[in-house]
């Protein structure tokens, strides 16, 4: 009988812990466990706004924001409404917020790219008008791949050192910046990245400017960001050949960039 109920004491206690959510725990447990949600984001944490735009590539948006969300920071996605854009890849960005519901001075500033997507952000002085006024009081004014040549259309580049797809990336000093062949350059508060991948290793390195360098290792384990390329190309400089193949195929585009980089240095008033 003292058997039957210590059994059914045992059950009900198991059925009470169950319904708590978890077995009891002393006075001095309760103490030591976390009082918030260890993937809640802080209210002091970085905030972001990342440029969405028609026609842009999709990945060069969600590398950096993949990272910037483990980091735990507030991101938005900012475009003129909140019409759905379009990507390369035919998979839609709803952004978050309007240029008018846009941080007025955000952390970070940042721009993606999207040939013919960047040609249109170029030449849009909406685009243009907005990135100004927020990069002027931005934290961190950053962008990677063609995204760069946005921000150098805008003017917020101008004097700095900077780098972009390698595809067009000569073009920066028409509008004033100064072209640095790296996968990522750092110029006081302004940071870019080159080609799409790039944007990863953009992110892994402002994430240790925004939260320090142990919070950004931690990033890349969790990504598990270790590459192994299966060939030791990638770049201009190690397969010439392919470059300059690939170039000879998209002139119509490259003079599309070419003559939106040279209106903007012209409004730009640069070289004079």
């Amino acid at each position: 009988m003292d058997h039957l109920l210590d059994r059914r004491r045992l059950l009900t206690l198991a059925a009470m812990a169950s319904a708590a959510g978890t077995f009891p725990v002393s006075a001095k447990e309760q103490d030591a466990a976390p009082s918030a949600n260890p993937l809640a984001i802080p209210a002091d944490a970085p905030r972001i706004t990342m440029l969405v735009h028609p026609r842009m590539v999709l990945l060069d948006l969600i590398g950096p924001m993949t990272a910037f969300n483990i980091l735990r920071t507030h991101i938005d996605l900012v475009w003129k409404d909140k019409t759905p854009v379009s990507t390369e890849l035919g998979i839609p960005v709803t952004p978050t917020k309007t240029f008018a519901e846009a941080d007025e001075a955000p952390d970070v500033l940042f721009v993606p790219g999207g040939t013919m997507g960047t040609v249109d952000c170029m030449n849009d002085p909406e685009v243009l008008e907005f990135l100004r006024g927020r990069g002027e009081k931005a934290g961190w004014v950053t962008g990677i791949c063609t995204g760069v040549l946005t921000l150098a259309a805008s003017g917020l580049l101008e004097g700095y050192d900077a780098t972009a797809n390698w595809v067009h990336a000569d073009l920066l000093p028409l509008m004033g910046a100064r072209r640095v062949n790296k996968r990522v350059v750092t110029d006081r508060n302004r940071m870019t990245g080159a080609g799409v991948t790039a944007g990863v290793d953009f992110a892994l390195t402002l994430a240790a400017e925004l939260r320090g360098e142990e919070e950004a290792r931690r990033v890349q384990l969790i990504l598990e960001y270790a590459p192994e390329p299966p060939y030791e190309g990638g770049t201009p400089e190690r397969e010439p050949e392919l470059a300059a193949a690939l170039r000879a195929r998209t002139p119509w585009m490259r003079e599309q960039v070419e003559n939106a980089s040279k209106a903007a240095g012209q409004r730009l008033a640069i070289g004079k």
